[in-house]
């Protein structure tokens, strides 16, 4: 169904190729100002096959030079990536295939090589497409690493740098490399960051969604990340800043406009790779305590007017308890228990927040009920156990969980957990 965002956009892409070029730049920025307004629905019912063809054949017909179609598609990618939609037409188009038989001429060049045409050809094509071959991914993987490397701390290398950064991020779980084609430089990256802050916010946390989504495929990485580079520790530095910058005071009804900042977008994404770390990590240390606190006050910040936060809050703690590598001791002094159990009792609280904190309590009651994975031994469980029943005893949890207890099965079937429908699960039995 045609809306006011797509409705504007076909009338500004429509005569494209009648204007000059002064005009088509001053088309791009209304065009990129009504991709910014654009949901996920929109986003993809207007970015077609045909609208990348089309784009193709202007180039081709040279009514669209390729700088000004750049200047369009690094704005598509970027919004694509930032908002995580997905869409996979540009893959099946003729602007995808000629942007392929571009990047292997200009790699192939020994001589007269236009290296910005072939780094704008690099991101392009990796951050539009959903699927590349394995030779063109592994050319346009190591040029982008060399532009990250940059260390000018100019606007213009700024943006350059992050838009390599951002391209990287979305691609690095499909590049298989070897550690000795990426590691010293995504390291020199972030070390280099931590003494001169010379990243965005936003290419600071892409360079470490790199690295996270590469310990999928290599877990040495593991080790490097966290005990090495301190990940735990920077990303906490990094939510408390980003946190600073918003406006948790906001009033309820702005919740539905498409009202955005950019901090609240790179928060966004630092939670949703914290939530990838925490699926699968192995390696504890005590700096974990201090950000699964920092979590928590997001959590607590965003409750009542940032729901998509507040959310990605509780579906990442429920990860971090998940998780048998995770010191039940340090969630304790991380005050998640504390303030899920404020929330829990709350009559304005809704069923997927009901959900989330019903499903947090009994991860909590069952590995206490069983042996940690840590090998903690039994005095010390004991011990863990008692404090985790006295908080719960002392904010009325018992009497919470007893009220509860019709709807769980409701809330079982309505959502993704699966919530335990034996009372007694929610329970640490000392």
């Amino acid at each position: 169904m045609e809306t006011d965002n797509t409705k504007k956009f076909t009338e500004l892409f429509s005569g494209f190729e009648d204007f000059n070029e002064e005009d088509q730049k001053q088309k791009i920025i209304e065009i990129n100002r009504v991709i910014n307004e654009m949901n996920k629905e929109e986003f993809k019912s207007v970015f077609t096959v045909e609208m990348f063809n089309k784009m193709n054949k202007m180039i081709e017909e040279k009514k669209l030079t390729i700088n000004k179609a750049f200047l369009l598609l690094k704005y598509i990618a970027s919004r694509k990536a930032l908002k995580m939609f997905w869409n996979g037409d540009f893959s099946y188009s003729g602007l995808s295939k000629n942007f392929e038989k571009l990047i292997i001429e200009e790699d192939m060049k020994k001589e007269g090589k236009n290296e910005k045409l072939f780094i704008d050809l690099c991101e392009c094509y990796l951050s539009l497409s959903c699927f590349f071959p394995t030779e063109l991914l592994h050319i346009c993987v190591f040029s982008l690493l060399k532009v990250a490397l940059k260390k000018e701390e100019t606007e213009e290398a700024q943006k350059e740098v992050e838009m390599a950064l951002l391209t990287l991020s979305d691609v690095s779980e499909y590049c298989e490399m070897t550690k000795d084609k990426y590691l010293n430089e995504t390291k020199e990256i972030i070390l280099y960051h931590q003494e001169r802050h010379n990243l965005t916010r936003l290419a600071y946390q892409c360079t470490w969604m790199f690295m996270i989504r590469r310990i999928f495929l290599d877990r040495s990485l593991e080790e490097v990340v966290v005990n090495e580079l301190h990940f735990s520790r920077e990303a906490r530095r990094e939510l408390e800043e980003l946190s600073k910058c918003i406006d948790w005071k906001r009033e309820k009804e702005e919740e539905e406009g498409e009202r955005e900042v950019k901090e609240e977008i790179v928060l966004l994404r630092w939670l949703q790779s914290l939530e990838t770390f925490f699926e699968s990590f192995e390696v504890w240390n005590d700096e974990f305590v201090e950000l699964i606190r920092c979590v928590t006050q997001i959590f607590q910040s965003a409750k009542d007017n940032y729901r998509e936060i507040s959310g990605q809050c509780t579906h990442l703690l429920n990860k971090v308890v998940d998780n048998g590598s995770v010191n039940i001791y340090g969630l304790l002094k991380g005050k998640t228990i504390e303030i899920f159990l404020e929330e829990i009792q709350l009559q304005t609280l809704n069923d997927k927040m009901s959900n989330e904190c019903f499903a947090y309590f009994l991860a909590i009651s069952l590995r206490l009920k069983g042996k940690e994975y840590d090998k903690m031994k039994e005095a010390k469980r004991k011990i863990t156990k008692r404090k985790v029943f006295e908080k719960i005893e002392e904010e009325g949890y018992e009497d919470c969980i007893i009220s509860f207890c019709e709807a769980i099965p409701f809330f079982s079937s309505k959502y993704y957990y699966e919530l335990s429908k034996n009372i007694s699960d929610y329970f640490v039995n000392v």
